[in-house]
């Protein structure tokens, strides 16, 4: 088709290399804009510009179609212009940038879609069940952190309880020895006393 030859190739694969197997969401849309593109030369073809300028056509047909080339390339670039300032303006690239991430992300997760089963019992202790399971381990932990500082608190506590016993102990045997001192101290004085009379 000679229509084809006055447009340059606007396909995503020239533009794009060693794209993916699975193309993104911004390829897509790229070459679904080249196809709507190729479509509209296609439609208005250089034999239906012709027929609408048929006297003009008849007295000059290389101009003509210097001027459908023309019409044609300023129609595709101004197209695209425009498509490129809704890509701009609305942030385009970086929303399906992030879809893409986003499906990529979802589809390595293990989780698999749930379907109700029909049977509300059934339903809703398949979606309580792991909730409470969750809970459950939660709950264990934090008995068992709780039991291992209630075990570190004991152990201070007693170790503080011997303490105190080996205080009293000590005060004891100072008080035993501070009596047997006073009285050998009155002893002393007693047979001081007695000595002189």
């Amino acid at each position: 088709m000679e229509e084809a030859e006055a447009v340059p190739s606007t396909s995503g694969a020239s533009e794009q290399p060693g794209a993916e197997e699975t193309p993104g969401r911004l390829l897509i849309f790229n070459t679904v804009v080249d196809k709507f593109l190729e479509g509209l030369v296609e439609a208005g073809s250089y034999q239906r510009f012709a027929r609408c300028y048929k006297k003009f056509y008849r007295l000059q047909p290389e101009l003509t179609r210097g001027i459908y080339d023309q019409f044609v390339a300023q129609l595709h670039s101004s197209i695209k212009a425009e498509i490129q300032v809704i890509k701009e303006e609305g942030n385009l690239e970086a929303l399906l940038d992030s879809l893409d991430k986003m499906e990529n992300n979802a589809a390595s997760t293990a989780d698999i879609q749930w379907r109700p089963s029909g049977v509300p019992e059934e339903d809703l202790r398949a979606h309580l069940v792991p909730y409470l399971r969750q809970q459950r381990e939660y709950l264990r932990k934090l008995v068992k952190e709780r039991e291992q500082e209630n075990a570190k608190l004991a152990q201070s506590v007693l170790a503080g309880r011997r303490k105190i016993e080996e205080m009293q102990q000590e005060i004891l045997r100072r008080q035993q020895a501070w009596q047997k001192l006073s009285k050998s101290q009155k002893e002393l004085i007693w047979s001081i006393q007695n000595e002189k009379v």
